[in-house]
């Protein structure tokens, strides 16, 4: 089988990132867009709260600048971070150009400017959003766009294996070009070749039992990249949402953090409060405090959650405050007006990923990563809210304005060779492969979550070496399908987190060892580097 699909640029993902990148690039370039599942089906669509940029006339530069590297725990980039702050404005007149129906509010003048919103971190109102469901509105605005741009092709429920190197190829110089992709519906690997790739693939929150994320984010660029051959950086750093809604169909399904604002009691199953003991704003703490403390319970005495109770305010109160909240949980089986929810903290986003440059660029020449999968200096160790749909649109801009520079001397890649299906076998034994991601889920909530300490974390990568081991072997002899993939994908960066987490002898931002309680003098990266980086 030769190269079935042949392009200038090949972007894989399609949240906020790669679909605004693709639409930077189509005036200019042929654009091959792979999206594992449905185009919009990303983190980028579930993103409630908004994006971050200086557009009132009392914010500065200098105070989203000083904003984000105090959140940052002493990783930042300053660089990264102006860079990126002072594009801010640039990346939301282009959405709004786009026609991403951001909220307005009515001005005693007359005037509808746009609404603002302050999160944590914050010093000002700086938070753009179109209501409660900002990532749904770029995504869904943005989608439609690249749908009908005659100039991009649409690859979707194609899932990315391994990258398309030119060493893998026995090929000099090191160059990306391209990526072996199956097709979920065709059931086949197909090959697609181009000048630049992209990887836009977003986070791993599904290496945790419990998370925030959607099912496609299983860090799949991460690993692809790693085992391409670039380096990975502040992989320890994962940022948990502290109030998840703990029911086997509700995942993905988080409980504001409004409802604790609004008078909302964090209890043990039995009715005892406990976040006085962790923290004197209790309930209204930071969200790491919040999500250690419902952690340390969980680990105390051994519970598969703690409860969330604003049942003793009016109904009407509940109902007309967190109403979408309210019908969700009525459909689960829960009515909050009259007894109090279930909640497990869960995984949301990760700090680290690919290292790159300010223009997107890997390790590995014609190879870019942008948005979640990359780590580009901006959030240290721990994210700002709302800076990370600022950072795909702003890294989506830097990274095609140097594709289109560079375009032109950019080889067209000779085709690879077809995918090698000779020596293996259709599976027979599927559950090895359910039961190894259960496993791999469970031990990482378990030993590698907010509460961390030598001792798990060794248990920990033992599990995971085991696993790592099984897996090349069964990937080795089967067929490759949807869920071997993402297997092989999770249990890698899972892999890379453990490392991270044991190279870090300190407590900083969310990586927090109780081993090692202190936080250093000096703030270090975390680097890790692949056997085969600069072949």
């Amino acid at each position: 089988m030769s190269a079935e699909h042949t392009s200038d640029v090949l972007i894989i993902g399609s949240g906020a990132a790669g679909l605004s990148l693709a639409l930077r690039l189509a005036p200019s370039a042929r654009v091959h867009l792979v999206s594992k599942s449905l185009l919009r089906e990303s983190a980028s669509l579930y993103a409630q709260g908004g994006m971050s940029a200086v557009l009132h006339k009392d914010d500065s530069v200098a105070s989203h600048v000083e904003d984000t590297l105090r959140t940052g725990a002493g990783l930042c980039d300053p660089e990264i971070v102006r860079y990126t702050v002072e594009r801010g404005r640039e990346a939301v007149e282009w959405l709004i150009a786009r026609g991403v129906p951001f909220t307005k509010e009515h001005q005693p003048d007359g005037g509808n400017d746009y609404h603002l919103t302050q999160e944590g971190g914050h010093s000002h109102r700086r938070v753009i959003h179109a209501a409660d469901a900002t990532g749904r509105a770029i995504e869904t605005t943005l989608e439609a766009q690249v749908r009908s741009h005659p100039n991009i092709g649409l690859f979707e429920n194609h899932i990315a294996i391994d990258l398309i190197t030119a060493a893998k190829l026995g090929q000099k110089p090191q160059r990306c070009v391209g990526v072996y992709a199956l097709s979920r519906e065709a059931g086949r690997v197909v090959a697609f070749r181009a000048r630049c790739v992209v990887l836009a693939t977003g986070g791993a929150g599904k290496v945790y039992l419990y998370t925030s994320n959607p099912d496609v984010a299983t860090g799949d660029g991460v690993a692809m990249a790693w085992r391409a051959g670039c380096r990975v950086a502040n992989m320890e750093f994962i940022q948990f949402h502290p109030t998840c809604l703990y029911h086997p169909k509700a995942k993905s399904f988080l409980v504001t953090e409004a409802v604790r604002g609004e008078g909302g009691r964090l209890l043990l199953p039995d009715g005892t409060p406990f976040m006085h003991k962790f923290d004197p704003r209790g309930e209204l703490a930071p969200r790491d405090i919040v999500a250690r403390a419902i952690d340390h319970e969980m680990k105390r005495l051994g519970l598969s959650y703690v409860h969330l109770d604003i049942s003793h305010k009016p109904a009407q109160f509940i109902r007309e405050h967190f109403p979408t909240i309210h019908a969700r949980c009525l459909e689960f089986g829960y009515d909050m007006t009259r007894e109090p929810l279930p909640v497990v903290p869960a995984a949301h986003y990760i700090c680290g990923g690919v290292m790159t440059d300010r223009h997107g660029r890997s390790d590995i020449p014609g190879l870019y990563a942008i948005g979640e999968v990359a780590h580009t200096g901006l959030h240290g160790a721990n994210r700002m809210a709302s800076n990370s749909l600022l950072e795909c649109l702003v890294f989506a801009a830097a990274a095609g304005q140097d594709i289109l520079t560079h375009l032109a001397e950019a080889p067209l890649p000779a085709a690879p060779p077809a995918w090698d299906e000779s020596r293996v076998t259709d599976s027979d034994e599927e559950v090895v492969v359910s039961h190894n991601w259960d496993e791999l889920r469970r031990f990482m909530w378990d030993y590698v979550g907010i509460v961390r300490t030598n001792k798990r974390l060794q248990r920990a990568q033992h599990r995971v070496n085991l696993l790592l081991g099984e897996i090349a072997e069964y990937y080795s002899n089967f067929r490759v399908g949807n869920d071997l993939i993402e297997l092989r994908n999770l249990a890698l960066v899972a892999d890379l987190i453990i490392r991270s987490a044991l190279a870090r002898k300190e407590s900083r931002g969310l990586h927090y060892n109780k081993d090692y309680p202190d936080t250093n003098p000096a703030a270090v990266n975390t680097v890790l580097t692949p056997p085969n980086y600069n072949v």
